[in-house]
């Protein structure tokens, strides 16, 4: 089954076009690389950008090795963006829909029933909110939708947690209205994660990474996803049988941190073209102290 949407991606990824930062890289083709960023910008007045893509790709060619740069001071907010912003993962929504069955055959319905619920409804819901994000996201912005998808899932995983732990308790079950309650508010949370922090966990760090760390900050945002994704999927069990309904309020506490953490650290990155994030994070009130510290010299360096 996985072989399916592998072979998708591998197909889809012989279609991708080329991109002017690729293009000026690759064979220093700048006519073809201005044809593409005016269709892009739908503009023809596109020189300025086009010469700081230009500066940008000389730099990132003088640079061996990215990741001793990326801990470099004036790269910090890139970096601290590289490990937090893959604490998506601390929402807990894989391991809900991998062992969505067992946590509706705790709350006693039935397992043909359950497999449907947890599987089926929740999963269909995600899959049709992740369209969401790329309507809204260049209209809206990228922290506004991280906003709304935090405070969604935040709400629907303290109800469910009341409602388990009022309903529940330790050892009984409750009727079948209250299990299609929490179906709902399943969905609920899993539509918040699928148009906020799904999309955006991959879409904001391909926005803020300069061409001369991208490589490294790019791997660093995949490691650490994928190892918060083993250590919740490991834990997950564990926490619902010792926590039980508690457990979500552990995962809305680190929720609730994500959500006012993107709130006071991470800049709008909508229309900013990548090379001029540099601006951006000097801009901003509290990254500002980092990178305006940093000497002359690396300034120049990273200019």
């Amino acid at each position: 089954m996985a072989a399916v949407p592998a072979s998708i991606l591998t197909i889809g990824s012989l279609f991708l076009p080329e991109t002017p930062n690729s293009i000026i890289q690759r064979n220093k083709d700048h006519q073809k690389a201005e044809e593409i960023l005016q269709i892009v910008r739908d503009t023809t007045d596109v020189k300025a950008e086009l010469d700081d893509i230009i500066r940008a790709s000389s730099v990132s060619k003088n640079i061996n090795h990215p990741f001793k740069k990326i801990i470099h001071r004036i790269y910090r907010p890139q970096l601290v963006m590289a490990i937090l912003i893959p604490f998506q993962q601390v929402t807990r929504v894989n391991v809900i829909s991998f062992n969505a069955p067992v946590l509706f055959m705790t709350i006693k319905v039935r397992k043909s029933t359950s497999l449907l619920m947890s599987a089926v409804v929740p999963d269909g819901i995600g899959t049709v909110s992740t369209i969401l994000p790329m309507i809204l996201a260049d209209k809206l912005g990228r922290t506004i939708l991280f906003l709304l998808g935090g405070i969604q899932i935040l709400v629907s995983q303290v109800m469910i947690r009341s409602i388990m732990a009022a309903q529940l308790g330790d050892h009984g079950g409750f009727n079948i209205g209250y299990a299609y309650l929490i179906l709902f508010l399943i969905c609920v949370y899993k539509a918040g994660f699928s148009f906020s922090r799904g999309p955006l966990g991959w879409l904001v760090p391909s926005e803020i990474f300069p061409l001369e760390i991208r490589s490294a900050g790019q791997s660093i945002t995949v490691a650490v996803d994928l190892l918060f994704t083993f250590l919740v999927a490991q834990t997950f069990l564990a926490m619902l049988c010792h926590f039980k309904a508690g457990v979500f309020f552990c995962f809305g506490g680190w929720v609730a941190f994500m959500t006012t953490f993107v709130h006071f650290f991470l800049p709008e990155t909508k229309y900013m073209p990548i090379e001029l994030m540099d601006k951006v994070w000097r801009e901003h009130w509290f990254w500002r102290k980092i990178v305006d510290d940093v000497g002359e010299e690396s300034k120049i360096q990273a200019v």
